[in-house]
């Protein structure tokens, strides 16, 4: 499950990193060919990375919220909650050998 959700989110990276970098090749050759000036030209390509980040953040935030959903539905023990019962069972050992 967690190698799916980091695939979506390097997918999502990738797309982003291509579509940033079209921008970035669209816009100069505007400005190479004086359709645009530089300043216009980079107040497009940081328009587009914020919006991009700001969509990034909102996707995360829903696909965070998705997982746990699944997760709770499918009634599945986080590693964290494994690791928290590892160490009181280990600790209680430790306890219980000094106890003897």
């Amino acid at each position: 499950m967690e190698e799916l959700i980091k695939k979506v989110l390097y997918t999502g990276v990738g797309l982003v990193a291509s579509a940033t970098e079209k921008v970035q090749q669209q816009v100069n050759d505007l400005v190479e060919n004086d359709k645009i000036s530089k300043d216009e030209g980079k107040k497009i390509v940081e328009s587009f990375v914020k919006s991009t980040e700001e969509k990034k953040s909102e996707l995360e935030t829903r696909l965070n919220e998705m997982v746990e959903g699944i997760i709770n539905k499918l009634d599945l023990v986080r590693k964290s909650d494994i690791d928290d019962l590892i160490k009181k069972v280990e600790r209680l050992e430790k306890e219980a050998a000094d106890a003897e």
